[in-house]
């Protein structure tokens, strides 16, 4: 069997040929027929380390910031459009978006039960070694949190009541609350004074109250600001006669305390930690490693336990607060939930049907179970107590909140069906709480840990023989003598560790699982409940005439764009349209032409507090199943909970909505949503939809369990236009959650309204199940019927597709671009993005929102009803009125059309900027900016104008136009997306000025890097195919972009930037990969990249080393690392709640934050995401200027911004609204000769800008000169503004939003915009914007690495290219070690050229990116074990991974290193002896590997390399694998089904060629996994195959 890439490649000599040979002990070999290119780079730059031994120098960039931090921010959340006033049943996202974090957790638990003080103090040293997992504050002193769940500590407390005089606890009857006090005494007293009273209420009975004894003096500025007073009550139960009954009362006593609370002035100050009769939790807003300092309880000897929790904290929120940290009650949680709103608008719709006999009638007194205002955590911790205390055990709750990818899973289908049952029957209980997640759970009898499905975040385990089970974030964390450990092992995704501390027992995932399931006879229950809605066939022709259906389009908005370039290419070709440069057209609340209410809409994505996810290459773990009908009592098991229809998909055709309808247990209600204008529009809207909600209301009292909205009708009426879909259902969804009915029924949309992926989202979003597009069906039918069609299809100018295929094309290219919108933001699951309301509004009314899209975040306002109303109505009359085209409207929204919508970037606007750029004519410039001036409103900056309350100054006293250009910056521009003549001219225009160029991803040519010497009239022969050069002109690219797929980037690119930014996301497509069609990956491209000429490149989607705050910060540290002097910025794209998010970025030691508009140009990319997904920048700039404000953090970093800019005014307004760089994309290739002929994604521009055929290069137009002259123009411009508003420098206005008023103009569509939120201000950073810019790169601190090099034998060996032998001790806290090693040789000698060798064994246990970016010539020995992204981005030499000597575990069957290794390799050989984890050499391109098994997605996105895995694997194998080789040891013939067949092929190792490469590689790894090995044999050069 082989795995050979289908890729189109040329032939290859002396490939292994495909013969079967005898199975026993078989090797797979995976052939993806790679071409190997040697990778031909110069000279590079160095980078950085840390140890964070120093960690309290974590942040050493030497900044004593202080801020007065506004403490009531996050509780009383943003005020600027929160539905304040809806009634308090919906999460609102301007709570949840304040709240974001990420940690390092872990637990160690007594197998025997024995209580110890060791326990405790070894959890407290392993959250010391977590310090780095963990995010502080402006003050680099106040954590962002940490703490400890332990059981209760008996003696410590009967030993502090013998002393007070107190008996001894009865410990089978007393609970142990801790609790945050209020700091003010009277307030204290108070609080006390309702809890007593509540227990006494309730039967309790209150023993005493202990002051916790804490030492302030390790508490950080801020946090001593809030911290509370701690105290510890105790109480006897009497009622309750065994464990749970006692935990229930406490249970039920806490949530009435805390619902007393609510109403008194001191409830915010108020907190239950714990109240328990097993568990107690240490926690508070402190760094790890003095949490121990703090709590002096925890440094006695009587404080024993046998099990311990611990968590570290990175909060990305502005203030964190000390009820936030964790563990919560039951759980710590390192991750994030992805579909929180969702999660809670469920909750809160579930409240009135949850019922349990335990508790006794009492259900009102304990709700809610869900708090917006609280974190993520904070709210799964509730659902899953809730569950606990109802009767379920703690594993059971997590399998039904957080569910394993069980579909299409190889071994639960065959093995365990009983598990794939449970699953089946709470699916359409409980939506999926979904997001990176590791959990560690405990109530106080069982301990257990699991992962999200996805696996994303790291989780290693380990046993020793004296019976302690440890369970970490990372290995290394507590000192253990390895030959005592008898067994090691990671979570692997979903999967679930629990351990029983009554029996002593350890269960492992299946175990846990198979326990679980068989409670009870759930395969039965879905068998003789459960329904499927049969497939059912597509009409064969259509309803209505041709002239019918173009009414139709034209009544519910259609635009012959929409049919021509979206619907009837999804029906030819089954995949969504690329497009290219950018969404350059006004908002639609600025626009002047109608749009659909949709447009109003953009989709949210993730971005660093949470990753994308791969919808294309790991899609195993998504599903659009969804499940139709009433909800049950999720507290209740039993039969009827099962009566449900499942859906394979939500899109429906005509006929599978028809089997719904007819369903008799349905009782399905079908409700007409159209509108009548008899009398007048005012009004008519909402009037509509108060009696829609009422029939909906009505139906489901009456027990209906499907209510399907539809708009049909057999004639149109004038005066009855259609409710916008997306507004009637967001109503009834709305309406229905606020009367407790939402689980009783589903919502089905039967609409016309409804044809692009993006709308499929809105409606499923805002709370439908399923929608039925009966009239973009009829528009495919159509399309196949034409005369036009079948002429193209019978000339072969089409491939033939038939009417029923035409219709399955169009629903599968929904299908997998509804996947794709779930990815963007990290949800795996179409469950549980229904109804989780994941978009932001932008231009719409609080009337509007309130209504229909209650918590919805909606900063400028907008339309009210009646504005709506008319909108809606200006489409419905164009199918009345007699002049009515006989074709649809071209609206112009998506190609630039004379008398269609304005686009920013059109030819007039071009012609004009080229004209004065060649010219070099300033009368020309200015004819350019009265272009712009005069131009309609497009964005939201053109609804503002300048103001000064100062006299004009002349303009010779303004800083020079030389100074201000060094603040601009181009876009990141790929190599490969555009034509290497104008990347290189873009890159020598900014080197002229003193500006800085991006080199985009895909790495850049070595001989870009040195200053031209050469150039004679103009022409070098070193860039022969450039003209307007000058000597000394350099062509490199100051920026230079690690993205995603780390195309080209190897240690030298590194070393030779002077910036280095982390693409997270980009303006035209975020929470995507970048994407290069085949067409365009030229021999040239695909050198630079390590890829095959001709084979189309795509990104995934997440960086694989970025998975959530945390990694960033240890991806930052990496840059830092291998090369220190270079600033690191990352780029993000502005959404609601990017403050948050650049709060943690700054906490992660980035130098730089990028905020990007939405207005972003592109080379290719799917239409919906280049219109749907994004917001302005003006918006994103001020929340991340003004929110760094409130953290202090503003001082950090620099902020830089780009989108749309095109003139000095957009430089200015920029710069008042806080940045302090400008970057220029689509205008810069303007400038440089760009036509804007928008067709770029087909490598046919015109004008040689962004293609890479040769002949039309050639006609490339554009000098450096051109580019410099537009930037100085644009720079007098920004002087003369300046001059005019009395100011000196740049620096006086950055900030000062009081520079700006709104503009006197009025809007087509309405005046109720609201610009307050852009013109707001809270406060000037402490230094100007020159001090941010001019300071010092940010360092790691001292990291292991520096000790190396000043090593007079290493820097001899490195200097002289001489050998050294070394052996050194690692710990957890030494990251990214030999990064900058690497740095300082790859800059001397490039990534080849170093001829010494560096033999450097370390022994112990290695933080993160171990040996990342080696070169050639450094020989690395790790004896121990390594945690995630080992070998990240090496180029060369050697890394061997091996455990010491004589352990108590099979090393073959331990894991030795965690996930994502060899990342972006692009040479060198690793052996591992023993397991890595999952993701292993994920984009690998010319690496070499030998390991002993892998966790899941094993050689995803690999490009070339070799790898050979001698053991088991887990699923998705070679998941977009278009290079490359991998050999697969496949003993019990179970390989195939875990392949991804999509682009590979399997055969046998049965080439001579093929046995040979295998056998050397096998040798090798045996002589080098000996622990007396030490590089004896003469250094092995690399193989390549050919």
């Amino acid at each position: 069997m082989a795995l050979q890439s289908l890729s189109p490649a040329p032939p290859l000599p002396s490939r292994p040929s495909s013969v079967l040979s005898s199975k026993s002990n078989g090797f797979l070999f995976a052939d993806f027929v790679g071409l190997y290119c040697k990778s031909k780079t110069g000279k590079r730059r160095v980078g950085v380390s840390s140890n964070a031994r120093s960690s309290s120098r974590f942040w050493s960039n030497g900044l004593t910031v202080r801020a007065v931090l506004d403490l009531q921010r996050v509780n009383s959340a943003s005020d600027r459009h929160s539905p304040a006033d809806c009634l308090p049943k919906v999460a609102n996202l301007d709570d949840i978006i304040s709240e974001r974090g990420a940690c390092g957790v872990g637990f160690i638990a007594n197998l025997d039960n024995i209580a110890s003080h060791q326990i405790v103090k070894d959890a407290l040293s392993a959250l010391g070694c977590m310090e780095h997992r963990g995010g502080c504050g402006a003050d680099h002193n106040s954590g962002d949190g940490s703490g400890l769940m332990s059981s209760i500590p008996w003696e410590l407390f009967n030993n502090w009541a013998k002393k007070q005089g107190l008996a001894y606890f009865d410990q089978l009857h007393t609970g142990v609350g801790m609790v945050f006090l209020p700091q003010d005494d009277s307030l204290m007293i108070e609080a006390k004074k309702v809890i007593e009273s509540t227990f006494r209420q309730e039967g309790l009975e209150v023993l005493g109250w202990r002051s916790v004894p804490v030492n302030t003096s390790v508490v950080g500025f801020y946090a001593k600001e809030t911290m509370p007073n701690i105290q510890q009550v105790f109480v006897r139960v009497v009622k309750g006669e065994n464990v749970d009954d006692i935990e229930r009362e406490l249970y039920i006593c806490r949530k009435l305390i805390e619902k007393a609370a609510t109403s008194e002035s001191w409830g915010g100050e108020f907190y239950f930690c714990s109240l328990s009769n097993q568990t107690i939790v240490y926690k508070g807003m402190l760094r790890s490693e003095v949490l121990g300092l703090f709590y002096s309880d925890l440094q006695s000897d009587l404080y024993k336990s046998p099990f311990a929790i611990y968590h570290r904290r990175y909060s990305t929120n502005t203030s964190p607060r000390w009820p936030l940290a964790q563990p919560m009650r039951f759980l710590g949680h390192n991750g994030e939930i992805n579909t929180i709103q969702g999660n809670l608008n469920w909750m809160q719709s579930r409240e009135t049907s949850l019922k349990s006999p335990v508790w006794h009638g009492r259900e009102n007194e304990i709700r809610p179970f869900g708090n917006p205002k609280a974190s993520d955590s904070a709210n799964l911790d509730s659902a899953a107590e809730l569950l606990i205390r109802s009767g379920r055990t703690p594993d059971e709750a997590l399998m039904i909140l957080v569910p394993e990818a069980y579909k299409n899973h190889p071994t639960l289908m065959l093995r365990y069906p009983e598990v794939v049952d449970f699953y089946d029957y709470y699916k359409g209980q409980m939506e999926a709480w979904d997001g990176p997640a590791l959990l560690l759970f405990s109530d106080g009898k069982t301990v257990g840990a699991c992962l999200d499905r996805n696996g994303l975040r790291p989780a290693r385990y380990w046993r020793t023989i004296d019976n302690v089970v440890y369970v970490a974030s990372e290995v290394g964390v507590v000192p253990v003598d390895d030959s005592k450990v008898i067994m090691k092992g990671r979570l692997g995704p979903g999967m679930m560790i629990t351990v029983d501390l009554l029996s002593g027992q350890v269960y492992e995932n299946t175990d846990v699982k198979k326990r679980v399931a068989g409670l009870n006879p759930y395969g039965k229950w879905i068998k003789e409940n459960m329904r499927s809605l049969n497939p059912v066939n597509f009409l064969s022709g259509t309803v209505t005439e041709n002239e019918g259906i173009l009414r139709r389009q034209q009544a519910f908005g259609y635009s012959s764009e929409d049919v021509e370039m979206v619907i009837e290419t999804m029906a030819a070709q089954g995949k969504e349209p690329t497009f290219c440069m950018g969404d350059d057209i006004p908002l639609a609340i600025l626009s002047q032409k109608p749009h659909l209410l949709y447009d109003y809409f953009k989709q949210r994505f993730a971005q660093v507090t949470n990753p994308a996810i791969d919808p294309l290459r790991e899609g195993l773990v998504m599903s659009l199943e969804v499940n139709i009908g009433k909800r049950g009592n999720i507290l209740e098991v039993g039969p009827e909970n099962a009566s449900q229809v499942t859906l394979s998909s939500p899109v429906l055709n005509e006929g599978q909505l028809e089997s719904l309808v007819k369903d008799t247990k349905l009782k399905a209600k079908v409700l007409p949503t159209l509108f009548d204008i008899r009398k007048g529009i005012e009004g008519s809207l909402e009037q509509t939809l108060n009696r829609l909600c009422e029939a909906a209301d009505e139906a489901v009292r009456s027990g209906s369990e499907l209510l399907v909205l539809s708009d049909c009708s057999d004639e149109l009426e004038p005066t009855r236009p259609a409710i916008p879909i997306l507004l009637a259902v967001g109503a009834v969804h709305q309406h229905l959650i606020q009367n407790g009915l939402r689980m009783s029924a589903s919502i089905v949309a039967d609409t016309a309204q409804c044809f692009s992926t993006h709308h499929f989202a809105c409606l499923i979003g805002y709370g439908a199940s399923a929608v039925c597009p009966h009239l973009a069906l009829e528009t495919c039918r159509q399309w196949r019927l034409s005369t036009k069609t079948v002429n193209l299809m019978r000339n072969g100018k089409m491939p033939t597709v038939t009417i029923e295929q035409a219709q399955k094309n169009y629903c599968k290219a929904i299908k997998a671009g509804l996947l794709k919108i779930l990815s963007k933001v990290g949800i795996s699951l179409l469950s549980s993005y229904c109804g989780a309301q994941i978009f932001e509004v932008y231009g719409l009314g609080k009337e509007i929102v309130d209504f229909a899209f209650c918590g919805s975040v909606s900063n400028i306002g907008g339309l009210t009803f009646d504005e709506l109303a008319r909108e809606t109505l200006s489409f419905w009359v164009k199918a009345f009125s007699e002049d009515t085209a006989k074709r649809l409207e071209n609206f112009g929204f998506i190609q630039f059309r004379p008398g269609g919508e304005y686009h920013g970037n059109n030819p007039e606007m071009s012609k004009l900027l080229h004209k004065a750029v060649r010219q070099k004519s300033e009368s020309a410039f200015s004819v350019y900016q009265q272009h712009l001036a005069n131009r309609p409103v497009n964005v939201l900056r053109d609804l503002l104008e300048f103001k000064s309350d100062r006299a004009p100054i002349p303009v010779g006293k303004v800083e020079p136009a030389s100074s201000i250009v060094q603040r601009f910056c181009t876009g990141g521009m790929s190599l490969g997306a555009i034509s290497r003549e104008t990347h290189e001219a873009i890159a020598i225009a900014m080197n002229r000025l003193g500006g800085k160029s991006n080199s985009g991803e895909g790495g850049e040519d070595p001989i870009r890097w040195s200053p031209l010497t050469d150039v004679v009239d103009g022409y070098s022969p070193t860039l022969p195919h450039l003209k307007g050069l000058q000597n000394g002109d350099t062509a490199t690219s100051a920026i230079k972009q690690v993205a995603s797929g780390r195309f080209g980037v190897t240690p030298t690119f590194l070393v030779n930037a002077d910036q280095l930014e982390i693409k997270i996301a980009q303006g035209a497509k975020p929470g995507e990969g970048g994407q290069l069609p085949g067409k365009k990956v030229s021999a040239y491209i695909a050198r630079l990249r390590n890829s095959k000429p001709g084979v189309p490149l795509i990104s995934p989607p997440p960086h694989h080393d970025i998975y959530s705050i945390e990694d960033l910060a240890q991806l930052i540290f990496d840059l830092h690392q291998v090369n220190p002097k270079a600033k690191v910025s990352v780029k993000l794209v502005a959404e609601a709640g990017i403050g948050t998010v650049a709060s943690g970025v700054a906490k992660g030691n980035a130098d730089i934050i990028q905020i990007s508009g939405h207005d972003g140009g592109t080379g290719a990319s799917p239409i919906s995401s280049i219109k749907h997904a994004g917001g302005p920048w003006e918006l994103g700039l001020t929340e991340t200027h003004q929110t760094l404000i409130e953290n202090g953090l503003r001082e950090r970093v620099i902020l830089r911004v780009d989108g749309g800019f095109k003139s000095g005014v957009d430089v200015l307004m920029a710069a008042a609204m806080g940045a302090d760089e400008y970057g220029f994309g689509s205008v810069a290739m303007i400038a440089t000769g760009c036509v804007m002929a928008r067709i770029c994604h087909t490598n046919n521009c015109p004008v040689g800008v962004a293609s890479q055929r040769e002949e039309l290069r050639a006609r490339f137009p554009g000098v450096p000169g051109d580019l410099v002259n537009y930037f100085l123009y644009v720079a007098e411009e920004v002087r003369g503004i300046l001059a005019q508003l009395g100011y000196e420098k740049l620096d006086d206005i950055i900030g000062q939003t009081e520079l700006l008023r709104p503009r006197d103009i009025s809007l087509v569509k309405t005046q109720h915009l609201d610009l307050g939120y852009i013109l707001s201000s809270v406060g000037q950073p402490k230094w100007r914007s020159t001090a941010i810019r001019n300071q010092e790169v940010h360092t790691n601190g001292p990291v292991l690495d520096d000790n190396l090099l000043v090593d007079p034998e290493i820097s001899d060996a490195i200097e002289n290219e001489k050998v050294v032998t070394k052996t050194v001790k690692i710990y957890n806290v030494d990251r990214a070690v030999c990064g900058r090693v690497a740095g300082v040789v790859a800059k001397k000698y490039g990534d080849t050229g170093f001829a010494g060798q560096l033999n450097i064994t370390f022994t112990g246990s290695a933080g993160q990116s171990f040996a990342c970016f080696l070169t050639p010539g450094m020989n690395i020995r790790l004896v121990g074990e390594a945690n995630d992204y080992v070998g990240k981005g090496m180029a060369g030499g050697e890394l061997v991974v091996t455990s010491v000597e004589n352990t108590g575990f099979c090393p073959e069957d331990a894991t030795i290193v965690g996930n994502t290794c060899l990342y972006g390799a692009t040479g060198g050989q690793v052996f591992v002896r023993g397991k890595a984890g999952e993701r292993f050499a994920v984009r690998n391109s010319l690496a070499q590997a030998v390991v002993e098994g892998t966790g899941d997605h094993c050689c995803e996105y690999m490009t070339g390399g070799c790898v050979v895995v001698l053991g088991k694997v887990g699923r998705n194998v070679a998941a977009g694998m278009t290079g490359g080789l991998a050999y697969i040891l496949d003993e019990d013939d179970t390989l195939t089904p875990k392949v991804n067949k999509e682009i590979v092929k399997i055969q046998r190792v049965t080439a001579p060629v093929g046995q040979m490469q295998l056998k050397n590689l096998i040798e090798a790894h045996v002589v080098s996994s000996k622990n007396d090995y030490h590089h004896s044999r003469p250094h092995d050069k690399q193989m390549h195959t050919s």
